[in-house]
């Protein structure tokens, strides 16, 4: 693999996605899965932004078609 083919991979695998995740709006935690009584809070530290970096970061393209199908599973 040249150079150029690699320098082309990371650009459109990793810096992409990154960038897209970062600038996508309306990422919200989704609501509580035990009512309206309980606590809206999560376990997780994380925002769900971070998480979607985390995960692009670790599975790179694969992670972003992750994210991408999340989020039309949502809008439906």
């Amino acid at each position: 693999m040249s150079a150029t083919a690699a320098w082309i991979f990371i650009i459109v695998g990793f810096v992409l996605p990154l960038i897209h995740v970062m600038i996508t709006p309306g990422l919200t935690p989704p609501p509580a899965a035990h009512g309206a009584d309980s606590e809206a809070k999560g376990t997780c530290p994380f925002s769900p932004r971070t998480g979607w970096i985390v995960i692009i970061l670790v599975l790179g393209p694969i992670g972003w078609l992750m994210f991408i199908a999340s989020r039309r599973k949502r809008k439906t």
